[in-house]
C-alpha cells in the first residue's frame, strides 16, 4: 500500500490516455491514502474506480486496446476530490483499474461463464451486475466490449481479489472506524463518474441530460439532511442533479450506509462530459472549474455537525461562499 500525507502527481502532457503499465500484479501498490494533517471531520472520501495502473499480463491477455480499457475508469475523479484532506477528511483511492478488479462489488461476485472450471460454492454467480458483465472481475468494459478472448482460472480471480480488492476494503473499513472513534459517527462519500451517453434523461423543462446523480440507496444509506445539503449546493452551482436514477449506490454505499448505527454513505456520480474528453480519455479545459465546485461541496460536507450523523437533526452548515 502507498499510505501517507502527500499530493498526487498530476501530469499536464497530452498523453493522458496512456495507462501506467505495471510488470505484474504485485509490483504496484493496490491503493493510496491521503490523510489530513488533523482529522477534523467524520467523513471518508472513496474513489474506487479511478485507478490507472494496468498489469502488463492483464493488458496482454485482453483483446482490447489500452485506451478502450481505460474507458471503464472513473478517470480523474481522484483529482476532482483531491482536496478532501485540506478540509480534514482522508481520501482513499484505488490505484488498480476497474477493468482488472472492481472494488465496488462484493468480494466474490463472478460470472461463471468467464471461467475454465466450476466456481466454489461461496461465490455469488447471479446478480444484475453479473448479468451485465460487471462483476468483481468484469467480463466487459463500459461500452459492452468483451475484455478477454479466452477463459480465466478462478485462481487468477482470487489472486486479484486478495491482492487488490480486499486491501481496499480493509483500508476503507479502518478509515471509517477511525472516524467513528473520533466523532461517534461516519459518512463515506463514494466518488464516481458516469459516461455521458448513459446519463439519464429528464423529460421536463427541456432538460435532456443530468450532470450529477446522488445515490443514497433510496434514502436507506444516508441521513436525508446530508443528501438534501449536497443536492442544494450542487443545484445552486448550476448543476442538474437527480437522486438514485439510475445509480442508487453500489456495494460500498450499501455496505457502509447504516444510518441507524450512525454510519452513512452517499455516492456521487459526475457526468464525464463536464470535465474530460471521454473518447480520448483526456482532461478537458473545464476540469479546474469542476474541481473548484467540488471543493465547495467537500468543505460544506466536512462542516456537517456529527450530531446529525448520530441521528440528532440540528442546524446544517450554510452553503460555502
Amino acid at each position: 500500500m502507498a499510505i501517507g500525507n502527500h499530493d498526487f502527481m498530476i501530469d499536464d502532457d497530452d498523453d493522458d490516455a496512456s495507462p501506467d503499465i505495471a510488470p505484474d500484479i504485485t509490483s504496484g501498490a493496490a491503493l493510496d491514502i491521503r490523510q489530513p494533517t488533523v482529522l477534523t471531520a467524520p467523513l471518508v472520501f472513496s474513489s474506487p474506480h479511478s485507478g490507472r495502473q494496468y498489469p502488463a499480463a492483464f493488458v496482454d491477455a485482453s483483446r482490447l486496446a489500452p485506451t478502450v480499457l481505460r474507458r471503464s475508469e472513473d478517470s480523474f475523479v481522484d483529482e476532482i476530490f483531491a482536496a478532501a484532506p485540506d478540509f480534514g477528511a482522508p481520501l482513499l483511492r484505488a490505484l488498480f483499474p476497474r477493468a482488472y478488479v472492481d472494488a465496488n462489488r462484493e468480494a466474490f461476485e463472478l460470472d461463471p461463464e468467464m471461467f475454465d472450471g466450476p466456481l466454489p460454492d461461496y461465490v455469488r454467480t447471479r446478480s444484475p451486475r453479473i448479468t451485465a458483465g460487471l462483476g468483481t472481475v468484469p467480463r466487459v468494459v463500459a461500452n459492452g466490449d468483451a475484455i478477454y478472448s479466452g477463459m480465466l482460472s478462478f485462481a487468477e480471480a482470487r489472486r486479484r481479489i486478495d491482492s487488490h480488492h480486499r486491501p481496499y476494503h480493509r483500508a476503507l473499513a479502518s478509515l471509517v472506524e477511525a472516524a467513528r472513534r473520533a466523532f461517534g459517527a461516519s459518512l463515506v462519500i463514494d466518488c464516481h463518474s458516469m459516461p455521458s451517453a448513459q446519463a439519464p434523461g429528464i423529460r421536463t423543462k427541456g432538460i435532456k441530460n443530468v450532470d450529477i446523480v446522488l445515490g443514497d440507496n433510496h434514502g436507506a444509506a444516508c441521513a436525508p439532511e446530508v443528501t438534501a445539503l449536497a443536492e442544494r449546493l450542487l443545484s445552486d452551482m448550476g448543476y442538474r442533479v437527480v437522486r438514485n436514477r439510475p445509480y442508487a449506490g453500489g456495494y460500498i454505499t450499501r455496505r457502509h450506509g447504516r444510518p441507524e448505527e450512525g454510519q452513512h454513505a452517499l455516492q456521487i456520480e459526475i457526468n464525464r462530459a463536464l470535465y474530460m474528453d471521454e473518447r480520448r480519455v483526456q482532461r478537458g479545459p473545464e476540469l479546474p472549474g469542476v474541481i473548484r465546485h467540488m471543493n465547495r461541496l467537500v468543505k460544506a460536507l466536512c462542516n456537517i455537525d456529527p450530531a446529525i450523523l448520530q441521528g440528532d437533526p440540528r442546524r446544517l452548515p450554510k452553503a460555502a461562499e
